[in-house]
């Protein structure tokens, strides 16, 4: 049986941001299903993901983009979950937290545009609307970047310090996408996770952090091999 690929997305966006990717992923014949992630706790979307992927029948390939990389650490631990694909992502031990993989590291551009949005029980992160074509959709055409802008899915504050409560890559074969031109995530940030992992395979793209949006193609291309790859 084929493996179905799940696109999950990160912070600060929706299932909307992996279109360009989903439309060529399907295109090429694949099954792909793009769910919602609730961006409330990076346990409770871990958990929400994996029982997405136990949900379906059949093998499962994610893809996490950004903060959806730290839900697919989790997530991936399913049964049937066969591969991972980090996006521009953050690659977590077990037991890390975001705040802590990004501490030891420069920062990007991303940490002085962050907005702070208290609600009852908590407070939504999201990127300043002036500053996020530049800083999250560097590359997307102006006119698209400034409709992510406004319609932005924050990340509750409360992710950035939870522990991953595992690392599917331990078990899991891996590959790694870099967006050299990050302004949102250190690039390097991307490498050392990826490093960390033993990722059968880094391929780095001159591209932005919304890289699905700027370069679907290369993207899927990476996608695809491991598909292939885990059905050998």
């Amino acid at each position: 049986m084929s493996a179905t690929i799940v696109l999950v997305h990160g912070a600060f966006a929706d299932a909307a941001s992996w279109a360009p990717v989903t439309r060529e992923l399907l295109d090429r014949g694949h099954s792909v299903l793009v769910p919602p992630v609730y961006n409330r706790s990076l346990i409770e979307d871990g958990a929400s993901v994996k029982a997405f992927c136990e949900s379906i029948t059949g093998p499962v390939v994610l893809a996490g983009h950004s903060y959806g990389g730290a839900v697919i650490g989790v997530a991936g631990t399913a049964d049937n979950v066969v591969g991972l694909v980090f996006v521009s992502g953050y690659a977590l031990d077990e037991g890390e937290s975001l705040g802590q993989l990004q501490g030891g590291f420069p920062d990007s551009d991303l940490a002085a545009n962050l907005v702070y949005t208290p609600y009852p029980g908590g407070t939504d992160v999201s990127v300043k609307v002036d500053a996020f074509p530049a800083v999250f959709a560097a590359g997307v055409d102006t006119a698209v970047a400034e409709v992510l802008a406004v319609s932005q899915r924050p990340l509750t504050a409360q992710a950035f310090g939870e522990a991953a409560p595992a690392a599917a890559w331990k078990t899991k074969p891996s590959w790694g996408i870099v967006s050299s031109a990050d302004h949102t995530i250190n690039p390097d940030v991307e490498r050392f996770g990826y490093q960390r992992a033993g990722v059968r395979e880094v391929v780095e793209i001159d591209g932005p952090h919304l890289v699905m949006q700027t370069n679907p193609k290369d993207v899927a291309d990476v996608i695809e091999k491991a598909v292939r790859e885990v059905e050998k």
